[in-house]
């Protein structure tokens, strides 16, 4: 962590280590599949940076989408900020790609499971994230310009 802190924003400091429960799970399921019974609900912004999902489920599901691993996926693949699926829509395959920071609930019902994400954070790590791949996208010699980063702390 080479960023110094004026102070410790525990709620960032939980939500950060609570996905990591969720990339747990999601690696479990792709290493060996759901045991038991298990299954999980995900329920994710559609237009969050970096989702892909097919324009029909855009139109669809404009703002979330719930998604439901059980029986029916394959080719999980989890991903150090994502994970993609194959789900089939329609009786047709379609490969979902859904970040971390886009997942705003997930649980598993048959374990009595569930967790609920701040999206106040995601919002500020997909700003922070477009900000970089902008800046590593302009290569022209431009004037240093100074950026504030007030507007992506919490008020």
């Amino acid at each position: 962590m080479s960023e110094w802190l004026d102070e410790i924003d525990y709620d960032k400091l939980i939500n950060k280590h609570l996905r990591g429960v969720v990339v747990d799970a999601l690696k479990i399921a792709q290493d060996q599949g759901l045991p038991g019974e298990n299954h999980f609900y995900i329920t994710f912004k559609t237009d969050f940076p970096g989702t892909e999902v097919p324009e029909m489920l855009k139109i669809q599901y404009p703002d979330t989408m719930t998604i439901v691993l059980q029986h029916q996926f394959s080719d999980l693949s989890v991903n150090d900020d994502n994970f993609s699926v194959v789900l089939t829509f329609g009786g047709i395959p379609h490969t979902l790609v859904i970040p971390f920071n886009s997942i705003t609930y997930f649980a598993d019902p048959y374990a009595k499971f569930g967790l609920s994400f701040n999206m106040e954070d995601n919002n500020d790590a997909a700003k922070l994230e477009k900000l970089e791949k902008e800046m590593q996208q302009n290569t022209q010699a431009v004037p240093a310009e100074v950026i504030s980063i007030d507007s992506f702390r919490k008020k």
